[in-house]
Formats: structure tokens, C-alpha cells, sequence
């Protein structure tokens, strides 16, 4: 938390920053200002419509913005923003520039009210639903004309889009699309709307979308450029290196599962078929309608700087890019070509060429929901990036990718004790893809300084599956420290970018290829170096794609170093993935199990890898092409383990391996996924006296038996529902020490609204006050009712 103040220190704790990783903060930056400073704490929130920003008259998030900027010319104190929570339902994304910024050594701290969460939101809730089409179960809503969208959510998970899986066999590609022979899918001529109807190809290591212009006579003419774009390079859409699953998506025809979903922007009208036990009169429905949530960034002259987010849920967008005329044409990790080229002939490129080679400087990055670039000194920490249509963050990227227009010129960021869960796209990217930032034409361009510590990063790429958990591109200086990352399709975590075409002197393997004559062969060297990803648990990933790992890299890196991490499970792909251009890493202390090959380096072409020091790693597969002596290598005292018997090493890199205690909030209950929740005090679980359906009845704890009413699901709205159509509730909306949880038919008013806190406790969130098991009781039938905070262990709760 780079340049907060002591007080700032002080109010994290208080928000549920644990004084562990404070202090390692502390360590590292001494504070910026006197503990005598004076704070100024404006409220905000959600029904706020205040100017004065007082406790007792709060104001909107923008009117609170415009009272932070006209404080910031004098700061003699931190600026602080307290969110109460609820949502805040933005308009339009929050901008933060040089004039929302800290001065005179002070913070902007954007922060959640004690035992609150605020959740800012670019979605908006649906209701007023109706059957319409009672064969199929299909309802509606209106939604207003105009509006569309990539994703849905319901009751906190993401809905699919209504889509049907084709075979790959039925169809023949050719310059202007897909012909089809099969008489069985002959309806696809007389589909409705048909230009707003995508095909999605699930390759190797890309998932690429084409937007569909008409279909007639068993031909589906594909939109242009994104037909062209996608069918030449490498993993290209109608030649995949590996043919995963093909869908024809976003029509009204293809709704017929229960869970899809469409939008007529045309109409107005969005269309869903309930899941199994949902009920839509009380279903909790979000449509993301912006495209990025905050962007935090100013000009090089004028960067944007020392501005705190704590506590804070970031969700509800849905980026639209896709659903143009560019499509999605993925390349790798979020970039994307867009725009006209000097395509070949189409069967010409499925494997590479000169014309290919031109598009390779000038790739776009998937623009994040959570934008920061010519910015320092900026920190997010306990806060959630999640159910977003695409990447959660993005930091420094190429400026095609920011709302600002500047791109690049991040340093000093942090994002510290999160989870970036349920989304689209990737977790967080950090640095460009283009000239700028590798070899950046102004140094104040340069990405530096970038901390990702003790997250739990998960559940990523629902709808755009080659994408990792953390990715710095071009940047020095940036240490992925002690985050969890699990259940990805693709790669686990990235270093690096460019595939050696970028260092000093090129690549001999893109001379061939023609890369250099559309970009310069540079003679000094990128400015990624100094990048370090250390004690990391990475698991449970590749578990769709392929041609990945645990952990990849590219190129050239000075002094990275990859340690004490610990991979388990990647679908029998790769532990260690040394890719083009990869050289001077050092790999040491990893522990690698239940992988395929445990090192390997993509030599082909790589006449400018190795000079890699791989040492004191433990490995269950001893497969591996990188060699002690070859190309520079260093090899030695890697240890392959039979039958998991660990040596005492290696179980030490895997216990302290992923967040520290303290340091990071607990998986956020799954949207739509039922878990039991359990008392830390008692061992019993949070229970439904008698497995009564009646409103009113009250909470209590019991021996966990797995019952219907043990069994809790979380929704976007905050509910805690059981049996599906009951939430948890402060009984008759009081606040008092004592009043009783119950349970009561779903209505979205505070007293049903729970938050779950990073120090173990659940507050109400109409109440503030914790829930709490009476008396401190352990016993089977102990009951439940609400409490003011502190901290025992009878309001201790964990999940699962």
C-alpha cells in the first residue's frame, strides 16, 4: 500500500486489512504525513442526494467526487469517502484524474463504512417479468430499447446466452463463411434477426466470436473484418491446433435450456428460461449495461496519484466490443487484432505468414472493467472484482484499452487482500503489447513499481477462455506475491510478452517470417525486468484449452524470479512453460504436482532462449527438456518425488504458499451456488429450527447434516436464500442487540441483506450488527439473532 499515511494505515484495519500485510506495507514506504493530520470523512451512499456529505445527509458518489476535488488544493489531512453500503447503480464510470488525487503527502481514500460493503455497480436490476411462452417456459421483461449486453446475471451467477453447439463436420469455411450441408440445421436460414447472431470457436489457445451478416441458402456470411481476421495467424477459427467446442450463438431460436437467456435491443425485451427451482417473481436479475466501472488515470504531465479503494465490490459490466463488426478475433491473453489488413488468400495463412506479421505491433488489449494508467501511488486492497464481462483489471495497458485515451505510465500500484472472481475475461493485466511499452518513446510511459499480493483469483474465463490469472506484459519491477489462483481454463499465471521479437537484435525465426519489416529490429532491451511471482498456490488450471500451464513465459526477463510457488493440478499440461524468447529466469523452490511435463522450453525458433537457473525444485513428474549446460542453462538439485512423499521442504513451500493469514477476505459464497455456513465457535451450522418453510420461523444452530434447510445461496442482491424463495431476515426490519434472524419470503429490503466480511463475521447490513449465535451457545438448537461486533467467536462464520 504504497504512500499511505498512518492514519490511512489505521482506517484499512479498520476496514478489515489485516496487520500483517500492513505491515510489510509499512516496510516498505514510510508514511507521508504526521499522525496529528487532520481527516476530513465525507459520506456517500446509494440513495445519497446530499451536497454537504455529512453522516446525516450523505451524498452520491458524484456529488462526494466533486466535494473531494474541491479539497484537494489544500489538503492538510486525508480526504476520506465512506461508503455505506448497498449499490451504487453508476450512469456512467467513475473517472478519477490529477484533480480527484491526493496533495501535500495526503491520501483520497475511497473506503467502506465499518462492517459495510458497498457494491458499485454498472448493472441494472430487471423485474416486472412475464410468461411468454409457456411450451417452452420462456419469460420476459422490458428493459428499455437500445440497450444490449453480453452477459446476464441471476441470482448472482452468469446465465448463458441462448446458443446451440454445432458440429465442426457439418460445416465447410471458405472466404466468406460457413456452408452447410446437414438438412437438420436447414432452420438456420429462417432465423429472426439474423445479423445480431455470433459463432464461437473454441481453439487451442484462443476463443474467437464472429458476428453473423445473413444466412441463406445454407450459407452463413460472416461479418467483415472479423471473418478475415480470424482465419489467418496461428489457431485460427476454421483451423484450429486444437478443434474445441463450436457454438452459433444469440438468437431468439436458440432458446430451449433451462438458465439461456437473449436480448431484442430492438424491442426492449430480454427473454429468460428459469433454472431448476428459481421462481420469477423473486428471482434477483442483473444486466450490466456499462462497459468499465472506474478509470483511474490523468495525462503524463498530470498523472492521477495517491488515491486509496478499500472494501469496495466492483461488479456489473459487460464490454461490447465482440458484438461489432471486428467481433473477437483472440490472439493471446486478451489481445485481439481489429481493423483491415492485407489478407492472403484464405486458405493461405492458417499457419503463419508475412501478412500475419504486419498485425503484430499493432494489437489491440481487451479495454478492463477497472481501468488504471498514468497513475502512481494508487492501491485497491479487501475488495471484490467480480461477475464483470471481461477483464477485472487492467493496468497500464496500451492506450486502445483505457476510457482516458492515455495508456501506459502506471507505477506504484497495488491491488492487495482481494478476490477477482466470475468473470468474463482475465484477472488482472499489467502493461501493453505495442511499442510504447516495451521500447516507450517517452519514460514517463514506463510501466514500474506493480504489487498483486495475497488475492484469491478464481473462476476466470467464462466467456473468453485464453486468458490467466495475472499477466505483466512490459514492466519492471512488479512482484506477484502469495495469491490463490484456481479453476481456469488456460494458464495459471503469465510473465512476459512478444515471443523474443522485441530484444535486442530480433529473432532470426521472425526474419524468416517477415515480422521486421514492419517493425524496427530494436538494438537496447524491453523494460521488462525485475519481475518476480513468489509463493504463489496456483491449482486446478488448463482445465479447457491448451498449450499452457501452471506458469508461462515470454521473452526476455532480467533477474525474474519464479519461487516457492506451489501448481498443483493442470490437466496434464506443463508445470514450468518457457515460451519463445523466454531467457534469464531463475525457477527455484516450486513444488509441482500432478502436472504433465514439469519444465519445458519452447526451443523452436528460440534462438534467443535459455540462460535459465533452475534449481531446488520438487517435482511428482521428472519429464523435462531443460537441460543443465544447454543454451546458458543451470540445473541442479531438482528433486522428483514418487507417492507424494513430500520432503519437509517441499511441504513448507505448501503450506505458506498462497495468502496469508489474515491477509485476504475468503472465497465469497458462489452466486447461485447453495454451501452451508458454520459456526467457527460451535462446529454447527447455521439451520432452519424444524426445516420449517413458515415466515417468521427463527434461525438457529445444529449438528451439519447437508438439509435443504441448511443450505444458503448467495445472490448479487446480497440474500442469503434457502429452500429458494426464503431469505435470511432481521425480523421487522429492527436494529436492536437481541433482535432474531429469521426466515421470510424474499422482498429486497435491508433487513435481507448480509455482507460478508473478511475478519470471518457476517453483518446485517440494514442493522450493522453482526450475527450472532445467543449467549455464546454451542449447543444443537442455539438460536441466532443479531449482535453489535466483537469479534468473538460465537459471530465467527466460515463457508462450506
Amino acid at each position: 500500500m504504497f504512500g499511505l499515511s498512518l492514519p490511512a494505515l489505521r482506517r484499512l484495519v479498520s476496514a478489515g486489512v489485516a496487520a500483517m500485510g500492513l505491515t510489510a506495507a509499512v516496510a516498505l514506504v514510510a508514511p507521508a504525513s504526521p499522525v496529528s493530520a487532520a481527516v476530513t470523512t465525507l459520506y456517500a451512499s446509494p440513495s445519497g442526494s446530499g451536497t454537504e456529505c455529512t453522516a446525516a445527509q450523505p451524498c452520491s458518489l458524484a456529488a462526494a467526487q466533486s466535494s473531494v476535488r474541491a479539497r484537494t488544493g489544500s489538503m492538510s489531512g486525508d480526504v476520506v469517502v465512506e461508503l455505506a453500503g448497498g449499490v451504487y447503480r453508476l450512469s456512467a464510470p467513475l473517472r478519477l484524474t490529477a484533480a480527484d488525487s491526493g496533495t501535500n503527502g495526503y491520501q483520497v481514500v475511497w473506503r467502506a463504512a465499518s462492517s459495510a460493503r458497498p457494491v458499485i455497480s454498472g448493472a441494472r436490476a430487471v423485474t416486472g417479468w412475464s410468461l411468454a411462452d409457456s411450451a417452452k417456459n420462456i419469460w420476459r421483461a422490458n428493459v428499455g430499447a437500445g440497450i444490449d449486453t453480453r452477459q446476464l446475471y441471476v441470482n448472482g451467477a452468469i446465465a448463458t446466452r441462448a446458443r446451440t453447439q454445432v458440429n465442426r463436420a457439418d460445416f465447410t469455411a471458405g472466404n466468406t463463411g460457413m456452408r452447410f450441408g446437414n438438412t437438420a440445421l436447414s432452420y438456420l436460414n429462417n432465423l429472426a434477426n439474423q445479423s445480431r447472431v455470433e459463432m464461437e470457436s473454441v481453439g487451442s489457445f484462443t476463443d474467437r466470436y464472429v458476428p453473423v451478416q445473413s444466412i441463406s441458402g445454407n450459407l452463413i456470411t460472416m461479418q467483415q473484418p472479423a471473418w478475415n481476421n480470424n482465419n489467418f495467424g496461428y489457431d485460427t477459427f476454421s483451423s484450429p491446433h486444437r478443434a474445441g467446442p463450436l457454438y452459433l450463438a444469440n438468437a431468439y431460436e436458440f432458446l430451449d435450456s433451462p438458465g439461456e437467456w437473449y436480448i431484442n435491443p430492438g424491442t426492449g425485451v430480454l427473454y429468460y428460461i428459469p433454472a431448476a427451482g428459481q421462481n420469477m417473481s423473486n428471482v434477483s436479475v442483473e444486466l450490466p449495461v456499462l462497459q468499465s466501472l472506474v478509470n483511474v488515470g490523468g495525462t503524463y504531465d498530470a498523472p492521477a496519484h495517491h488515491v486509496t479503494f478499500s472494501g469496495i465490490t466492483f461488479t456489473g459490466t459487460s464490454w461490447l466490443g465482440p458484438s461489432g463488426n471486428q467481433g473477437y478475433v483472440d490472439q493471446q491473453t486478451g489481445s485481439y487484432i481489429a481493423g483491415n489488413w492485407s489478407w492472403p488468400g484464405f486458405t493461405a495463412c492458417h499457419e503463419g505468414c508475412q501478412q500475419f506479421e504486419a498485425t503484430r505491433p499493432n494489437w489491440f488489449q481487451m479495454p478492463a472493467a477497472v481501468q488504471v494508467s498514468a497513475a502512481n501511488n494508487i492501491t485497491f486492497s479487501d475488495s471484490q472484482f467480480v461477475n464483470l464481462g471481461q477483464t477485472a483489471v487492467g493496468i497500464g495497458n496500451d492506450a486502445n484499452a483505457h476510457a482516458s485515451g492515455v495508456g501506459l505510465g502506471a507505477a506504484n500500484i497495488t491491488v492487495t487482500g482481494s478476490e477477482i472472481a466470475r468473470n468474463s475475461a482475465g484477472g488482472i493485466v499489467i502493461g501493453g503489447v505495442r511499442a510504447d511499452a516495451h521500447h516507450p518513446s517517452d519514460q514517463r510511459m514506463a510501466n514500474r513499481n506493480i504489487t498483486v499480493s495475497n488475492n484469491r483469483i478464481h473462476d476466470l474465463g467464462l466467456d473468453y477462455r485464453g486468458i490467466v490469472s495475472v499477466l505483466p506484459t512490459y514492466v519492471t519491477n512488479a512482484t506477484i506475491s502469495h495469491n490463490e489462483v484456481y479453476n481456469l481454463p488456460y494458464t495459471g499465471m503469465s510473465l512476459g510478452y512478444g515471443w523474443g521479437a522485441n530484444e535486442p537484435g530480433g529473432n532470426n525465426s521472425y526474419t524468416n517470417r517477415g515480422l521486421y519489416n514492419y517493425q524496427p529490429r530494436y538494438t537496447t532491451a524491453t523494460t521488462a525486468s525485475n519481475n518476480q511471482l513468489i509463493g504463489n498456490y496456483i491449482h486446478d488450471v488448463m482445465q479447457q484449452m491448451t498449450d499452457g500451464g501452471c506458469i508461462y513465459t515470454l521473452s526476455w526477463n532480467p533477474n525474474a524470479v519464479i519461487s516457492d510457488n506451489y501448481c498443483l493440478r493442470t490437466n496434464g499440461w506443463f508445470g514450468i512453460y518457457f515460451d519463445e524468447g523466454s531467457k534469464y529466469y531463475t525457477v527455484r523452490n516450486n513444488v509441482l504436482s500432478a502436472i504433465g511435463t514439469w519444465a519445458t522450453a519452447n526451443y523452436w525458433g528460440g534462438e534467443n532462449m535459455g540462460n535459465f537457473t533452475v534449481t531446488g525444485n520438487w517435482t511428482s513428474n521428472s519429464a523435462t527438456n531443460v537441460s543443465n549446460g544447454d543454451r546458458g542453462n543451470v540445473v541442479a538439485n531438482n528433486v522428483t518425488v514418487t507417492n507424494g512423499n513430500w520432503p519437509s521442504g517441499a511441504q513448507a513451500v505448501m503450506a505458506s504458499a498462497g495468502p496469508q493469514n489474515g491477509t485476504s477476505p475468503s472465497p465469497s459464497p458462489t452466486p447461485g451456488t447453495p454451501t452451508a455456513i458454520r459456526g467457527t465457535g460451535s462446529g454447527r451450522c447455521l439451520d432452519i429450527t424444524g426445516a420449517s418453510q413458515a415466515n417468521g420461523t427463527q434461525a438457529q444452530i445444529w449438528d451439519c447434516n447437508g438439509q435443504a434447510n441448511q443450505q444458503w445461496t448467495m445472490t448479487s442482491a446480497s440474500e442469503l436464500r434457502v429452500y429458494g424463495n426464503k431469505c435470511l431476515d432481521v425480523n421487522a426490519a429492527g436494529t436492536a442487540d437481541g433482535t432474531a434472524v429469521i426466515i421470510w419470503d424474499c422482498n429486497g429490503q435491508n433487513n435481507q441483506k448480509w455482507n460478508f466480511n473478511a475478519d470471518g463475521s457476517i453483518t446485517a447490513a440494514g442493522a450493522n450488527k453482526c450475527l450472532d449465535v445467543s449467549n455464546y451457545g454451542t449447543a444443537n438448537g442455539s438460536k441466532v439473532h443479531i449482535w453489535t461486533c466483537h469479534g468473538g467467536t460465537n459471530q465467527n462464520w466460515t463457508r462450506g
